[in-house]
């Protein structure tokens, strides 16, 4: 435990942006420098307020639908990928499209796939609402399902000798999906599952520091836009282990009152949001009391997702 005669900050180690974040968001640069602006992004590049805020200073201009980008301009398709029915709504606009989806998502799309062309039944774990599962769904609509609980699964009405293939939406834990793959092999004889590679390391990663500040700390926050799936995951992993948690989507948002008693606190950051922001709020806490910082490492990244073929050669911004 910390020294608890000094107040202190344990920040977790990894936090903040992840590979695919990262290529994301400089994709939208490079484009901007490669075509000029304006450039058109299809829904939030990645969900976080400050992020996109800053690419709309840059030239950048987000829109909900390819629809609504003007006929042979460029558009760029966000992080969380999108369906076979985005891609022809592109085509049909004659739009300059740069694909900046994860390559762990790409990869689900993929076997999704090829799922659907062994007339499988696809079960796909994951948030029905959220634009990642669209886009995964789109690849083989009549052949997946969403599944969020274990309690979903029991209730499919699927003889048991169906043959089953499952896949996840990637920003969710091993921790997340683990009771759901076992009601699955319950329920069903003839499973087939991607493996545990298909999990996003950084979901996973980020998640398991924040059990281990949460072990050593009286309050844990978590920067992170209120629409990021991961960030708020985190406030409940943290929750979950014991300790009390909150969402910051900025440091301004910190409440001085959660610090009644609060002698040790936990920092950290989901994979969309900017380490910026983790600073303004180390500073912000330093002026409170909290000047001493610990890290609390975990892992260590290291990979690096390349650009997109039709931007290789464009110098980075």
């Amino acid at each position: 435990m910390p020294d608890r005669t000094v107040k202190t900050v344990v920040l977790a180690e990894p936090r903040s942006f992840c590979a695919g974040v990262d290529r994301a968001i400089e994709i939208v640069e490079v484009a901007l420098e490669r075509f000029g602006a304006p450039v058109y992004v299809r829904k939030q590049i990645v969900h976080n307020h400050h992020v996109v805020r800053d690419l709309e200073e840059r030239g950048a201009r987000f829109v909900d639908s390819e629809a609504d980008v003007p006929q042979g301009a460029v558009c760029v398709f966000s992080a969380h990928g999108v369906s076979p029915a985005v891609r022809e709504g592109a085509a049909r606009r004659e739009l300059t499209v740069v694909d900046a989806t994860c390559p762990l998502v790409a990869k689900v799309h993929q076997e999704s796939r090829r799922y659907a062309e062994a007339d499988r039944i696809i079960l796909l774990i994951g948030h029905e609402e959220h634009e990642e599962v669209e886009g995964t769904y789109g690849e083989a609509p009549e052949h997946t399902r969403v599944v969020a609980t274990v309690e979903e699964v029991h209730a499919l009405d699927l003889p048991r000798d169906a043959p089953v293939s499952y896949l996840t939406q990637t920003t969710l834990s091993l921790d997340e999906t683990r009771d759901i793959v076992e009601a699955m092999q319950e329920r069903f004889d003839d499973l087939r599952g991607p493996g545990t590679d298909d999990i996003c390391y950084a979901s996973q990663n980020r998640q398991n520091a924040v059990k281990a500040v949460a072990a050593r700390t009286d309050l844990v926050l978590v920067i992170g836009s209120e629409n990021s799936s991961n960030s708020i995951r985190m406030v409940e992993v943290a929750e979950d282990a014991g300790t009390p948690a909150r969402l910051l989507p900025a440091p301004d948002d910190l409440d001085v009152s959660w610090l009644a008693g609060v002698d040790a606190i936990g920092v950290s950051a989901g994979a969309s949001a900017p380490s910026t922001l983790v600073n303004e709020l180390l500073v912000r806490l330093a002026g409170l009391g909290y000047g001493r910082v610990e890290t609390e490492v975990t892992a260590t990244e290291d990979i690096v997702f390349g650009l997109p073929s039709i931007l290789k050669g464009a110098d980075s911004p």
